[in-house]
């Protein structure tokens, strides 16, 4: 369980300080100190304490602060504190570490941003991806979601809904657009230089509609949104995520540029259950690891956006799920005739 140091800035004296270190003391933290700064009519207060109960003093500092002047909060990690701190003997209070909802906001909203490293990362990665599914080259697909960027846009998708913050959700939405974009532009393009080659496995495989496929988005959304607001969010996670999203956008374009029409439909479907997927596993997890707006009236709109969202989602589910189902029988119905 991590250890961090929250810094209060506050105006010195009065019934405001009184009241902040009251807050301070009922969030039961490891130590705090009270520091006089150069400025006279200032006061620092320095917390040390766990991770988990963090978010829970900076909502009451908030509270206690938003309408007045000259007050600042900041938290930062701590790598170790002397003498080592023992383990909390309370099994749900070690297990619930995680980024506060403003450390989260921040990080998401930086990967979620529209960027030329961004388009140009999309870019190179649905050329890698485009010359492995045509080559069916296992490696070169892997190595394409190594380095697609599209978790970012993703989470900012989820994270807005889950927050009710519609800016993070446009950022979110016009990166995604443009990187699903841009790749399948690409790779359309791509079909024109690179000659088909329908007995790839790779590439074909993006054309199969199956239920396993929504398996893999739930998980990869789930894994997402657990691994970030955790704060270990990996490369790993990040290759879970572009594997539900990179190629069938790749095989889109491909399929389209060869005309093939009925192929390029199904990848298109696919792209979009997993899109749908992934949205709605990370959102089923920002909720359950209670990432929600500080006072009530924002928990409100957000809650609304959030089963707004989930509805969507798991509708579009749904629908899709019956188009597989349809797919599956015309498929079978071919075959036995």
């Amino acid at each position: 369980m991590g250890i961090c140091r929250v810094d209060i800035h506050i105006p010195a004296g009065g019934e405001t300080f009184e009241t902040a270190i009251r807050i301070v003391k009922a969030a039961d933290p490891i130590d705090y100190v009270v520091l006089q700064p150069e400025q006279k009519d200032r006061s620092l207060i320095q917390v040390i304490m766990r991770d988990g109960p963090v978010q829970s003093l900076l909502d009451n500092l908030q509270s206690l602060l938003e309408d007045r002047s000259g007050w600042r909060v900041t938290v930062a990690d701590l790598d170790l504190t002397l003498p080592s701190l023992p383990e909390p003997k309370d099994e749900k209070k070690a297990a619930s570490s995680q980024h506060t909802r403003e450390e989260l906001y921040v990080q998401i909203s930086s990967d979620a941003k529209l960027s030329w490293d961004y388009v140009i990362m999309v870019a190179l990665s649905t050329i890698v991806a485009a010359i492995g599914l045509v080559s069916d080259g296992v490696a070169a697909v892997i190595g394409a979601m190594v380095i697609a960027p599209l978790l970012g846009p993703i989470m900012g998708l989820a994270m807005g809904a889950a927050l009710g913050e519609t800016a993070l959700i446009r950022r979110g939405l016009i990166a995604f657009n443009v990187g699903i974009a841009v790749a399948i532009g690409l790779s359309l393009l791509l079909a024109f230089v690179m000659p088909p080659d329908f007995e790839s496995r790779e590439l074909m495989s993006r054309a199969e509609v199956r239920l396993d496929g929504l398996a893999l988005a739930m998980a990869a959304g789930s894994a997402a949104a657990l691994s970030v607001t955790r704060g270990t969010a990996s490369a790993l996670v990040g290759v879970m995520v572009a594997a539900a999203l990179l190629p069938p956008a790749a095989a889109v374009g491909l399929f389209a540029g060869y005309g093939q029409g009925t192929l390029a439909l199904r990848a298109a479907l696919l792209l979009s259950l997993n899109v749908a997927a992934l949205l709605l596993s990370a959102l089923i997890v920002f909720r359950l690891r209670k990432i929600h707006p500080r006072t009530w009236i924002e928990q409100k709109h957000a809650a609304r956006a959030v089963w707004i969202n989930a509805g969507l989602s798991a509708l579009f589910l749904l629908v899709c799920g019956a188009l597989i189902l349809l797919l599956d029988l015309g498929q079978a119905v071919d075959l036995g005739n």
